[in-house]
């Protein structure tokens, strides 16, 4: 996975226990060469709709063509994730049953109080597939037409810009906190049940800025009702490519994507992981998968397995500091 950050410290003894699964174990060798011999298990640990839909049935129809056998996607919400993840956790480490997690999945572990399984080793890295930027938008009558006028905005009224996330905990929520730690804001969070309701109130007016998946806030921006000042990741996002990022806008270093990858159960035999990343790399790189993904704003991307160890190791620290910092609590 091209561009990631290097780890280094104390996250390498994650980075070591993530990697660690990705050798082989229980499997005997003849079980791998014979892989897959049946359908595979796609869980899903979200309900249907949105970007998860959109990457779990078209890879797996990429996989499914390239092993001439049927990906079930299985979507099992509920849990903040954890319900979904778990059956993963608990499934034979035979390739068979894979997860397609999500950045939730590295921020669960310091945010909630106690989890059914251990993130750093229950799980065998496969392969990053895609990430998707947030965008920060206010309302209009917001005096601030960019990221960087937002920032002197809100260091000039302390207190008295708010901001609305989709929850306690979610991924706009803690994109606004890494946002107010690094550039030294101090704004109100103003939670609400979803991003829907969220950007109805920003379009109202009730509050003043969001940052949210391009999907909720761009027909807003397109109809005039909101202004988009930046995106979260490390680069201009291809669908929208007159949104800055927020790194350019006066915050060096900053990013906070919704990102993907998919990951198999602890101890999952190294020849299946191969087999399995070789596949998802393929897939990945066909250009109608690629022009689908970005259609639901998600910026296709593989890794090696080790890659991608690595990038949830990162992600669970960085997250790790932002809660804490924040006392961040679920709902």
């Amino acid at each position: 996975m091209s561009n990631r950050r290097n780890v280094t410290g104390p996250v390498l003894a994650t980075v070591f226990a993530l990697s660690a699964a990705v050798g082989p174990f229980a499997i005997p060798e003849a079980a791998a060469q014979a892989f897959p011999s049946r359908p595979l298990r796609m869980v899903v640990p979200y309900p249907p709709g949105g970007a998860t839909d959109i990457i779990s049935r078209n890879l797996g129809q990429k996989i499914s063509e390239d092993f001439k056998q049927q990906v079930l996607v299985d979507n099992r919400g509920g849990g903040g994730q954890v319900i979904g993840t778990e059956i993963v956790a608990k499934a034979p480490a035979d390739g068979y049953t894979l997860l397609l997690c999500s950045v939730t999945h590295s921020i669960n572990p310091a945010l909630l109080a106690k989890l059914p399984y251990d993130t750093a080793r229950d799980f065998t890295p496969v392969s990053f597939v895609g990430s998707s930027p947030l965008v920060m938008a206010v309302y209009p009558g917001l005096p601030a037409n960019t990221m960087r006028e937002f920032i002197a905005l809100a260091r000039s009224q302390p207190g008295r810009i708010n901001y609305a996330s989709a929850g306690n905990g979610s991924g706009g929520h803690l994109a606004m906190e890494l946002l107010k730690s690094m550039a030294g804001l101090d704004i109100v969070h103003v939670p609400y049940k979803g991003a829907g309701p969220a950007a109805i109130d920003l379009v109202a007016g009730q509050v003043s800025a969001l940052f949210s998946s391009p999907l909720a806030v761009v027909p807003l921006a397109k109809g005039g009702k909101l202004r988009l000042l930046a995106n979260t990741g490390k680069a201009r996002s291809a669908t929208l490519p007159d949104v800055p990022t927020v790194a350019e806008s006066g915050v060096p270093g900053y990013e906070s994507s919704l990102w993907y990858g998919i990951l198999g159960p602890k101890g999952l035999p190294h020849e299946i992981v191969m087999r399995l990343n070789t596949s998802i790399r393929a897939g990945l790189a066909a250009p109608d998968l690629r022009e689908k993904f970005e259609i639901g704003g998600v910026d296709a991307q593989s890794s090696t397995p080790e890659e991608f160890a690595a990038y949830i190791s990162s992600e669970m620290a960085k997250w790790k500091v932002v809660i804490e910092k924040a006392n961040i609590k679920p709902e």
